[in-house]
């Protein structure tokens, strides 16, 4: 079974901030990749929790498309 990662308040809510974005689908592998790398991290604080964060968010992240060359489809 996996240590659980003692994060503080603040570290907690970017964690949960940079999962909000993210597709549904996606959240949980998130969660638990960033769990992981914090977990593995020999010096721990707010600076290196919030990297963890840019780096990983940014491998879950896929943009919206909002393209609007394209005919919307559905009642108006």
């Amino acid at each position: 079974m996996p240590q659980p990662v003692a994060l503080s308040d603040d570290e907690l809510s970017a964690v949960m901030a940079a999962a909000r974005p993210l597709a549904p689908r996606d959240r949980d592998a998130f969660l638990q990749h960033i769990a992981q790398v914090i977990a593995s991290m020999p010096i721990r604080g707010p600076g290196s929790v919030h990297r963890a964060i840019a780096e990983l968010q940014s491998r879950y992240f896929v943009a919206p498309d909002l393209r609007t060359d394209e005919p919307r489809s559905g009642a108006y």
